[in-house]
């Protein structure tokens, strides 16, 4: 069983943090039914969707990715780049502890879920903006002992790691070229983004199929043509939280 943890859009959605976008209004109402449609895509795809309430005052928590990384072995939660949300974690804790064992970046490390790219057995994790140098160390002292190496990936110009790349194939990657060196990901096939969608990089996989949003049309035809299998789902009004496709879930196998 895949299970996706998911957490309901709040009323203060417009007060969200934003680092790399302009801030426009958001119409909360339809950003609940562009997640609504989200969730039931997950289920499309075979996933048991956990549905966790929004939480009051705390704007950014539909975007669960960020406080925590589940691997095969354990769950690691995180300590957000962003003060406002580090009290986001405590009910994705409560469910994954059912799930996982958890281990739990201290202060002062600071790492965000959306900074972690995970390949095989390595962690392409993200350092600029939400995601530091300790909170990296200590990610590798986390998974060390599961086989796991970790790579700090350098970002520029956007958010988190998987605004810049993410696996949309076994062996395939999804790259934003202009944010981050697409060297260090030489060993797999590359597809870079239309030039004009400068955000289109961020993608879901779950099993064979991708998750990708409705705007970007060009770079989903970069997709289809390589034989990606894609359901695109229009975002919105997510997006201009500074969210995306991976940042509104958790995905896991049981």
């Amino acid at each position: 069983m895949v299970f996706a943890i998911t957490r309901e859009v709040g009323e203060a959605l417009a007060s969200c943090e934003i680092s790399f976008i302009e801030r426009t209004p958001i119409d909360i109402e339809l950003a609940r039914r562009q997640h609504a449609a989200y969730r039931d895509v997950l289920r499309t795809l075979g996933c048991s969707v956990i549905e966790l309430p929004a939480l009051p005052g705390m704007p950014d928590a539909v975007f669960v990715e960020d406080v925590a990384i589940v691997l095969d072995e354990i769950a690691v939660m995180t300590r957000p780049g962003a003060a406002s949300r580090r009290a986001e974690g405590d009910s994705v804790a409560r469910m994954l502890e059912r799930h996982r064992l958890l281990r739990r970046i201290e202060a002062p490390g600071t790492l965000d879920g959306g900074d972690v790219l995970r390949i095989g057995r390595k962690l392409f994790v993200g350092q600029a903006a939400r995601s530091n140098a300790d909170g990296i160390a200590q990610l590798r002292e986390c998974v060390d002992e599961f086989g796991y190496s970790v790579q700090p990936v350098a970002t520029h110009g956007c958010l988190h790691l998987k605004s810049a790349v993410t696996q949309v194939g076994e062996g395939t990657v999804l790259v934003n070229p202009q944010w981050i060196d697409v060297s260090i990901f030489a060993g797999q096939r590359v597809i870079e983004i239309h030039p004009e969608e400068e955000h289109a990089a961020n993608a879901l996989r779950i099993g064979s199929r991708v998750i990708h949003p409705l705007c970007f049309p060009r770079t989903r035809q970069r997709l289809v043509d390589a034989g990606i299998d894609v359901l695109p789902v229009d975002v919105s009004e997510l997006q201009k939280a500074e969210g995306a496709v991976t940042c509104c879930s958790v995905v896991f196998d049981a």
